[in-house]
């Protein structure tokens, strides 16, 4: 029976060899898989090689294989003198290397803006390491004391004062405004009615000027006295520091809970006094060298990371404004949202370089460099705000309702639920309005300031290095700078993306 079975179930014939499984994985798995699986791909393929022999190929001829390295002006990268096609010419950026970094900024003085990029570059790369601690004090010697020593670094000059004398300045420049305001005002029109109208305005906006130099004087008659003694500086800097101090103290509890404010207090003025005596802005700090020297690389770096910085605390603002219940707030956030964003990024520069000074008191004037930061701060301000809101808009419901339920207030249910999860959310936006922000910056040339294209443009106008492969290699030079920071950005940007979204990954 056993016999019956094996004869009528075992084959006596051997099975075919079946042909060998199709490689899908190295290059040639790749090749086979993504690039000629079908006849659509061939043909797409074909097509994307060609368009790279005839764009790529030429490139790197120009810019590689048939560049001219040395020289010392036109001569070398000129055709008949080199005996073959020329290709970039790379003196020329040697040549101009300086300007497209400095713009005009004095040799001499070069040194502050390399001791500023150094100052940045270790402050920020801790800052990005997510692994290296105190990222609070780190953020803080960034965002807070950097900017501070940079000014005084990029653009010089010392101090005459401190706290004391500065919110005193302020406060009085802002009632003397408000006086002078209120005077124009009041003679402003001709017409009858509303003639009255303007005139009791005008005289009760001066009459809150007037009441202002009034409360003032306690802060007047300090700041006289200290600046009658032999150190002002010092003697405002001793002062400012007892009064914020003392002040700091009593509003964290006093003597029961408010040590630990005093000491960080002390501790911050501390490090701002040796910053004072180091870099001697008690003794007329650095030679001030005028916006209007400044130019390339420092230019766009500087209009770049302070509009990115800035932007981010206004856009922060006005989306929760924007979200807000209290009409007043709502409405405000709104019509600011939608003016900056319906006027284009040239207006905005052109309003606030030559227009926003007749809006100001005859004594106050602000540097054309500051007024340009502003403007790019609340224009940038106002698209950052629409991301963050789309952000908030997917936070569900249920999150802020739990903070509230467990006794949160509404900042902190904002500050330490919502928002850092609506962060998370628009991280791809942020930074595609950072990118076009960083690549926006060339529009300053506009109000005559020289960033990275302009100090390139203001380099063609020389004649030493006239050629015509100049112009080709200068675009291509600064077109690398733009591409390396803002593929940097990018991939940083993704980087932190993949981080902090590793939860939710399979």
């Amino acid at each position: 029976m056993s016999d019956l079975a094996n004869s009528a179930f075992i084959s006596k014939e051997l099975i075919a060899e079946r042909p060998a499984p199709i490689k899908t994985t190295g290059f040639v798995g790749f090749v086979r898989t993504q690039l000629l699986n079908s006849p659509t791909n061939v043909l797409l393929t074909i097509a994307s090689i060609l368009l790279l022999w005839f764009t790529v190929i030429p490139a790197i001829r120009f810019l590689l294989v048939d560049a001219v390295w040395q020289g010392k002006d036109r001569t070398a990268c000129l055709a008949e003198n080199a005996g073959h096609v020329v290709g970039a010419c790379w003196p020329f950026v040697q040549a101009k290397f300086t300007q497209f970094i400095y713009g005009f900024y004095p040799e001499p003085e070069r040194w502050r803006v390399n001791l500023t990029f150094l100052l940045a570059a270790l402050l920020l790369l801790p800052l990005l390491i997510p692994r290296l601690p105190a990222k609070s004090l780190n953020a803080g010697l960034f965002f807070i004391a950097f900017p501070i020593v940079a000014f005084f670094l990029l653009y010089g000059s010392g101090i005459r004062g401190f706290g004391i004398a500065w919110t005193e300045d302020a406060l009085a420049s802002l009632a003397n405004g408000l006086v002078d305001g209120g005077r124009r005002l009041a003679e402003a029109t001709s017409l009858p009615l509303l003639s009255q109208i303007l005139y009791g305005l005008g005289t009760l906006i001066g009459l809150l000027g007037y009441a202002a130099a009034i409360v003032l004087w306690p802060l007047t008659f300090l700041r006289n006295h200290i600046q009658t003694s032999g150190q002002p500086v010092w003697a405002d800097f001793a002062a400012t520091t007892l009064i914020v101090s003392a002040i700091l103290f009593f509003l964290s509890g006093g003597f029961r809970s408010g040590w630990r404010a005093l000491i960080v207090s002390l501790a911050t003025f501390a490090g701002i006094g040796l910053v004072i005596a180091i870099m001697g802005l008690d003794r007329g700090g650095l030679p001030i060298v005028d916006t209007r020297l400044w130019g390339g690389l420092l230019v766009t770096l500087v209009v770049s990371v302070t509009g990115i910085v800035a932007s981010m605390p206004v856009g922060i603002a006005l989306a929760l404004g924007r979200r807000s219940t209290i009409p007043l707030i709502r409405v405000f956030s709104v019509a600011f949202i939608e003016f900056w964003r319906g006027v284009p990024l040239i207006t905005v520069l052109f309003f606030a370089t030559y227009m926003l000074p007749l809006f100001l008191p005859g004594n106050f004037t602000v540097d054309g460099l500051v007024r340009v930061l502003i403007g790019i701060a609340l224009f940038a301000g106002a698209y950052n705000a629409e991301v963050i809101r789309g952000g908030l808009q997917a936070i569900p419901r249920g999150q802020a309702e739990a903070a509230s339920a467990l006794g949160l207030s509404y900042w902190k249910t904002t500050g330490l639920v919502v928002m850092p999860q609506a962060l998370r959310h628009v991280i791809p936006g942020l930074v595609n309005s950072f990118i076009a922000l960083l690549k926006d910056t060339s529009l300053v040339s506009i109000v005559a300031l020289f960033d990275l294209l302009g100090q390139l443009r203001a380099s063609f106008a020389d004649p030493v290095w006239s050629t015509p492969t100049t112009l080709f290699t200068g675009f291509a030079f600064t077109g690398m700078m733009y591409f390396v920071l803002c593929f940097g950005m990018s991939r940083y940007s993704l980087f932190v993306e993949h981080r902090l979204n590793a939860h939710r990954r399979n």
